[in-house]
This record gives C-alpha cells, sequence and structure tokens, in this order.
C-alpha cells in the first residue's frame, strides 16, 4: 500500500539523479558528467568523466585543456581523461553486458565522438539534461535518427 502523500520520481526523473550522482565521482577539473545506461528499466552500467584507471587524475597534475586555452567542445584528443560516455560503454564492455537497444541518461549533451561511440553500441535513446556545443554531433544524431530527449525537471 502506498503512504498517502508519498511522491516517487518519474524513471526519467529517478535514472537522471543517478547520472548526476555519478558524474559526482568525475575528476574533470572542468565540468563532471555521468552516464548511466539503462534497459528495462534497469541500470546495465555507470560511467563519469576523468582519467582512465590508475593514472593520476587531473586535480593531481593539471588540465591540459586549460593550459592550452582549449575551448570546450574542441580538440578532444587534448585530454588525459575519458568521457562519461565512453566510460558507461567500456564498463559495459568489461563486465559482458550487452547495452545494445539501451537508453542512456547523460548529464550533457554526447559530443560528436561518444554519439559516434553510442551508435556502434546499439544505443536507441540518448536522454540528456545540459548542452555540450558540438554542431556535429547533433548532424550525426539527425543522420542516424536516433532518439534524443533532453530531461526538463520538475
Amino acid at each position: 500500500m502506498m503512504r498517502e502523500g508519498l511522491t516517487r520520481p518519474s524513471w526519467d526523473e529517478y535514472f537522471m539523479g543517478i547520472a548526476k550522482l555519478v558524474a559526482s565521482r568525475s575528476t574533470c577539473l572542468r565540468r563532471q558528467v555521468g552516464a548511466v545506461a539503462v534497459a528495462d528499466r534497469r541500470i546495465l552500467a555507470t560511467g563519469y568523466n576523468g582519467a582512465p584507471a590508475g593514472l593520476a587524475h587531473c586535480a593531481e597534475v593539471g588540465c591540459l585543456r586549460e593550459e592550452r586555452h582549449v575551448p570546450s567542445g574542441e580538440r578532444h584528443e587534448l585530454c588525459r581523461g575519458l568521457h562519461a560516455e565512453q566510460n558507461v560503454i567500456i564498463q559495459a564492455a568489461l563486465h559482458g553486458i550487452s547495452i545494445q537497444g539501451a537508453t542512456v541518461y547523460i548529464t550533457n549533451y554526447p559530443c560528436s565522438l561518444c554519439v559516434k561511440m553510442l551508435i556502434n553500441a546499439g544505443i536507441q535513446e540518448i536522454v540528456h539534461f545540459g548542452d555540450y556545443p558540438d554542431e556535429l554531433a547533433s548532424e550525426i544524431v539527425k543522420e542516424a535518427g536516433l532518439r534524443v530527449r533532453r530531461f526538463m525537471e520538475g
């Protein structure tokens, strides 16, 4: 029996809330991003942005992108970290979990590199909260026919 006055979050609110919590583990100095792969209302894998396992975090060694004044959305190769979307795919692969057909909840719109990876991983839908300055990502999403929804709080 449901207690009177109890309000439960919608599934989108629930999974985006988890993505935001996952983002809190990020070691990036510029942007904290979290991603959660979900199928049939079950979490398959999570990922956040930061340096590869076993490497020094940017908080310890500094940010190459900041030092070189690289604008957000450009020159992705000039970063020691992985994106949250890359890590959610890698974590699923490491644990032998297929994310084909899944939805990914991401705290930011993905960049073009991550969109291409998500497409090839078989992701069917992206639900995002924040934006990211990468026009090519939007063009690729449209061409691929990938479902994308912006999560609106409240």
